[in-house]
């Protein structure tokens, strides 16, 4: 299988995890390609079975995608987690690099990997890594944006590889395990305030949307 089309299976898959499927411009924006490049590669992996395409319904992994969509995530995944656990790297420094080293490494590599590590559940950035057989934990959370206030929470997950974004939340105390009380919110989408440890600090509302939070309130 292709790099590319790798790509295109993964960016179907987390389209489909966030709304149900995945459209053609979106995943254009998504890859950065041309809305017609899209509808060409489209038509071609819906010919090798891998998605089915309706008009006005989007594009879905068929079960032959999904298990190629999984098998594509699995690598990228353990491959951050191996360069932060074995390497050093800092999370927002893996992203980029994944993503060159996912097409090339084999599944017998990446297993060693992860054994290395110590068979990580998830990557740095909290997202669930896919199993050996392709399975992989799906539990939807919610944002910290929609805890009340009053709330204690714990961070579960950052949806989002940019890095700058990544090093200010890392500079604020705001990562995968780490306890966050949110004390205020401003009114009309103001900042929300938060009690991290011994620390106050303020995040926008569009930031506090891509961290999500246990849902057990404390």
């Amino acid at each position: 299988m292709t790099a590319p089309v790798e790509d295109y299976l993964k960016a179907i898959y987390a389209f489909e995890r966030e709304r149900g499927a995945a459209g053609t411009n979106e995943i254009a924006q998504r890859l950065a390609i041309a809305p017609a490049s899209v509808s060409g590669m489209v038509q071609r992996l819906a010919e090798q079975g891998l998605v089915t395409y309706e008009r006005y319904h989007g594009v879905r992994l068929t079960t032959a995608g999904r298990r190629a969509a999984l098998r594509t995530l699995r690598r990228h995944r353990v491959i951050e987690a191996y360069l932060v656990r074995a390497l050093g790297y800092g999370w927002d420094r893996v992203h980029e690099e994944a993503e060159r080293l996912e097409h090339a490494a084999s599944d017998t590599l990446i297993d060693r990997m992860a054994s290395a590590i110590g068979e990580p559940v998830t990557d740095p950035h909290g997202a669930p890594i896919p199993t050996r057989d392709g399975t992989i934990d799906e539990t939807r959370h919610r944002s910290l944006a929609d805890v009340p206030v009053g709330t204690t929470t714990r961070v579960v997950r950052v949806e989002d590889e940019d890095a700058g974004m990544l090093r200010y939340l890392d500079s604020l105390g705001i990562r995968p395990g780490a306890e966050v009380a949110l004390s205020e919110r401003a009114p009309f989408d103001g900042p929300l305030t938060l009690a991290i440890g011994a620390s106050t600090c303020q995040v926008g509302t569009a930031l506090a949307s891509r961290v999500m939070v246990e849902d057990g309130a404390r």
